[in-house]
């Protein structure tokens, strides 16, 4: 089941915050108890998620938790398994299969305490070291709850420090790694892998571009830290208009020609078997659901 494009940020903590987000057409949010949120507010975070998570129309909410090396995890997913609207969760700077099996169980053990089915929480790994990008394929394996990979590429965020590299708009420095977790994700057969954050708020040519490009390489989504990269995210990870007339063509090109006893065909002058077939397909597919989640 693919998950929704855009996924924005909110300091759950932050009852200004959580109110806006009721009128916001994201996709999907994610209330954050990690690093927005200081120590001292943790408490008032959890108690954001649930009195905010009900009021979020269609179920859209997910929760970034602290890190089970913070010891903070086991007071988050208690406060938050089984709360009405809660999604699933975002793990932060998982590095191992280990550490994914560890937080299955722990979340398996409070579905089962509190009357849900197992498995109804569903988690993303943020990639967030370069021990997370090793490894991302083995973690993507470790619980049949993870629904995904997310890509921690933020300037100067903990992965882009970790690897010792400067970050720029191109992202050549960077480019190894992010294609890395996409290949990670491909290969577990996720729908949806997500990129990470744009930090940067005030260059919104530059978040179209990072964007543009994140969809060319194969995200099909990505976080978000202001309300103002909502439309343009939703827009960009969709297919254009010209992407679903050309993919149209070349169903029903294929299909006529399967009519006649051909497997291959041309449309445009470019070759059509099964295997664009196949791509015409999930292109198209991909529209329909975006179209149905509305």
């Amino acid at each position: 089941m693919p998950l929704p494009r855009s996924f924005l940020y909110v300091p759950a903590n932050r009852e200004k915050f959580l109110e806006k987000a009721l009128g916001l057409a994201s996709d999907a949010f994610i209330f954050d108890l990690e690093d927005s949120v200081p120590v001292p507010e943790k408490d008032n975070a959890r108690a954001g998620v649930k009195a905010y998570a009900p009021k979020v129309a269609g179920e859209r909410v997910w929760v970034r938790t602290n890190g089970l090396e913070t010891g903070m995890a086991e007071a988050d997913l208690d406060a938050v398994i089984g709360v009405k609207g809660v999604v699933g969760v975002f793990l932060p700077k998982v590095e191992s299969k280990d550490e994914v099996i560890r937080w299955d169980q722990m979340i398996s053990a409070l579905e089962k305490t509190r009357g849900l089915a197992a498995g109804t929480t569903r988690l993303v790994l943020s990639i967030e070291s370069a021990k997370g990008v090793l490894n991302a394929y083995d973690m993507s394996l470790g619980a049949a709850r993870v629904a995904s990979l997310t890509f921690g590429g933020a300037q100067d965020g903990d992965l882009n420090t970790d690897l010792g590299c400067v970050w720029s708009i191109d992202g050549p420095e960077m480019m190894h790694a992010r294609c890395h977790t996409l290949l990670c994700a491909r290969a577990a057969r996720f729908d949806t892998p997500l990129d990470g954050v744009f930090s940067n708020v005030r260059d919104p040519e530059g978040f179209e571009q990072d964007t543009a490009l994140s969809r060319r390489l194969g995200y099909r989504g990505r976080k978000l830290i202001h309300p103002s990269q909502i439309e343009p995210c939703n827009r960009l990870y969709a297919p254009s208009q010209k992407e679903l007339d050309y993919y149209t063509r070349v169903l029903e090109a294929f299909e006529k020609a399967l009519a006649q006893g051909s497997a291959s065909t041309t449309v445009d002058g470019k070759m059509i078997d099964v295997a664009m077939a196949n791509a015409a397909r999930r292109v198209l597919d991909e529209a329909a659901a975006l179209k149905k989640a509305g």
